[in-house]
């Protein structure tokens, strides 16, 4: 009769053990507020913060495209590497003076990729040293629990642990990312909403050599 008692409270324990281990989805709408009133697509990264995953296995990408880089926001995971493929007829430099990750890659023509890993979490804000209009942000975050909503808004984050974290929004529109706690319960939904106000009016930014682009030059 012990022994059977022992067996149904391991069983039990392990059943509990289980269910406490099992991730949770956290899912709601972004709404974000311009200036303009204008309704072009989000370009905008929801993801949790407060717990840490290794980087996936796969690179991610930014392409060099008709003077603009696409994506213009990148969210990875820290550890992750991402390559810059030149897809344009013109030649590209690709750079960041960014403190959490400062490089280079140089000039280089169509055809080619030079790739970079980013090993520490942060705000990476990425150019081009010939076309100064050329811009992206890559999000290097501390786990893989992130999304980007759909034109209406909505996200949905799956696999998150149980627990209490913080979840935040970004886009380059805004001066600051907006963030609300929530707490995740094994295999269920939480809901969340969150206001981001684009109010970024200044974009311009310094060349590589921390100088003013030359507005008289006519680039290629």
């Amino acid at each position: 009769m012990k022994t059977s008692r022992a067996i149904h409270c391991l069983a039990a324990l392990l059943a509990t053990s289980s269910a406490a281990a099992d991730p949770g989805t956290v899912e709601g709408t972004v709404h974000v507020t311009r200036p303009d009133a204008s309704v072009s697509p989000l370009s905008v990264v929801v993801y949790v913060v407060g717990f840490a995953e290794p980087p996936p296995d796969a690179e991610a990408r930014i392409t060099q495209h008709d003077r603009h880089f696409e994506p213009d926001l990148l969210a990875i995971t820290v550890g992750q590497t991402v390559s810059f493929p030149n897809d344009d007829v013109l030649t590209h430099n690709v750079f960041s003076l960014s403190a959490a990750r400062e490089f280079d890659l140089g000039q280089y023509p169509r055809g080619r990729t030079k790739t970079k890993k980013f090993p520490a979490a942060g705000v990476v804000d990425v150019y081009c040293n010939i076309h100064p209009e050329m811009a992206a942000t890559v999000l290097v975050l501390p786990n893989r629990r992130f999304a980007r909503p759909d034109d209406t808004g909505a996200f949905r984050i799956t696999g998150v642990p149980p627990g209490k974290w913080t979840l935040y929004a970004y886009t380059r529109g805004a001066t600051t990312p907006v963030s609300t706690p929530i707490e995740v319960a094994p295999g269920q939904v939480t809901q969340a909403e969150l206001t981001l106000v684009e109010d970024r009016k200044d974009h311009s930014h310094l060349n590589k050599f921390g100088e003013k682009y030359r507005e008289s030059r006519t680039y290629p």
